[in-house]
């Protein structure tokens, strides 16, 4: 029994003996194939009638990013009109009345959306319509609205429509840190400063706008000048001196100058 089991090993050996020695380094390392030879044998498995897993049916291969035709504004559409309101408060009637005309050209003229003031609900409600073929204007539009009637003037929210790159931010004073009555005061007037020279020397040195309604602070700009503004104002908060915060923004302005 013994021998024909040896004959039967001995017969593979020499066989089986390149493939070991391939296959195998000193120390009994697995020899691991370029990912060249493995792509170089798969293609030659797959494509060239070697008996591929496979199955030729004539078919380009797909490739590994979609290529997708560019999408025009009516097919994103999807056939419907989008909507968006915007709640109006008691304080903001009267400005938003006398500068109504204001809001309402650019975004009838140049985002060609359609725009009304809903008497019951005190929204205003912008709507698209056929004529809308950016599919970013319904979002700009409502940005433009909602910062007038956060406080800022119609000419600063009116270039959330011309630029791309500014955004809104909002938040509160207790945010930064829980105060009350009047150390809450205190650090409102604080960022405001004497006639609003603190405020105003932030928004110049920035490059945004700063709106200080009660404990909410308001501020529209581009990313980076937001955050110096909001570094400056939390600094203020937390109690430095305002001239501290004036040379702490001034060097950063200066960098981000230096920079671009």
């Amino acid at each position: 029994m013994e021998g024909p089991a040896e004959e039967g090993t001995g017969g593979s050996g020499p066989a089986a003996a390149p493939e070991t020695q391939s296959a195998t380094e000193a120390g009994g390392f697995i020899r691991v194939a370029k990912r060249s030879k493995r792509k170089r044998r798969a293609a030659e498995l797959d494509g060239g009638g070697g008996g591929g897993s496979r199955m030729d049916t004539g078919q380009p291969w797909p490739s590994k990013r979609p290529d997708f035709p560019p999408v025009c504004g009516d097919a994103l559409r999807s056939g419907k009109d989008e909507m968006r309101k915007i709640p109006v408060p008691a304080n903001r009637y009267t400005p938003l009345k006398e500068n109504w005309m204001k809001i309402f050209t650019p975004i009838v003229e140049h985002l060609h959306l359609q725009i009304r003031f809903n008497l019951k609900t005190r929204n205003v409600e912008i709507k698209t319509c056929k004529e809308t073929k950016d599919v970013s204007a319904l979002t700009k539009a409502a940005d433009f609205v909602k910062a007038f009637i956060l406080g800022f003037q119609v000419e600063d929210a009116l270039a959330l429509i011309r630029l791309d790159d500014l955004f809104l931010e909002s938040f509160e004073v207790t945010d930064v840190k829980p105060l009350k009555g009047d150390h809450l005061s205190r650090a409102i007037g604080r960022i405001a400063g004497k006639g609003g020279k603190t405020k105003f020397t932030i928004e110049n040195v920035t490059r945004t706008r700063i709106v200080l309604a009660d404990s909410k602070i308001h501020i529209l700009g581009s990313f980076q000048n937001i955050k110096m503004a909001r570094t400056a104002i939390c600094n203020l908060i937390l109690g430095s001196p305002p001239s501290k915060v004036y040379g702490n923004i001034r060097a950063v302005a200066s960098r981000a100058a230096e920079r671009f």
